[in-house]
């Protein structure tokens, strides 16, 4: 007999979960704008609604479902990183797909490119990519430099 982990496979610690109105269409989107995998997909008795689903982005995997108010399941958003090569591709990708920009694509003082979007579902992408390692010593004078930037 195996034995069973106690993180199923594929998983991560913390799998971030949202539910959305119109979970199948939200799944599309993802698909559409962000190159999302889809993983499972359980409809509810009606055949209408999703009660679970995950979904892939790289190797993290999300959980989504339609919103079930008579069940206590409101729309809940989330706000998530997601690190890839190409980032700037991925933002133009999402924005076409009707993503709206929250913070546009820009390099960061600790190494990042990053920008923010907010899809059509409330959720909030930060879509980055590791440009250049730097030591805590150089991370620190760019965020002071930064900061002594933004008071002038």
């Amino acid at each position: 007999m195996s034995q069973v982990k106690a993180i199923p496979e594929g998983l991560h610690t913390i799998t971030p979960q949202f539910s959305v109105d119109g979970c199948a269409k939200a799944m599309e989107w993802y698909k559409k704008a962000l190159g999302a995998e889809e993983v499972s997909r359980a409809p509810d008795p009606s055949g209408q609604k999703i009660w679970h689903a995950s979904m892939r982005i790289g190797d993290s995997t999300f959980f989504l479902n339609d919103t079930f108010p008579e069940m206590g399941a409101t729309p809940q958003t989330a706000s998530l990183w997601v690190y890839t090569d190409n980032v700037d591709q991925l933002f133009k990708r999402a924005t076409d797909a009707g993503a709206k920009t929250v913070m546009p694509m820009m390099d960061q003082f600790w190494g990042d490119r990053t920008g923010t979007l907010l899809d059509p579902f409330g959720n909030r992408w930060t879509l980055g990519q590791h440009m250049k390692n730097l030591t805590d010593a150089e991370i620190k004078s760019a965020a002071d430099a930064f900061i002594a930037s933004m008071k002038k």
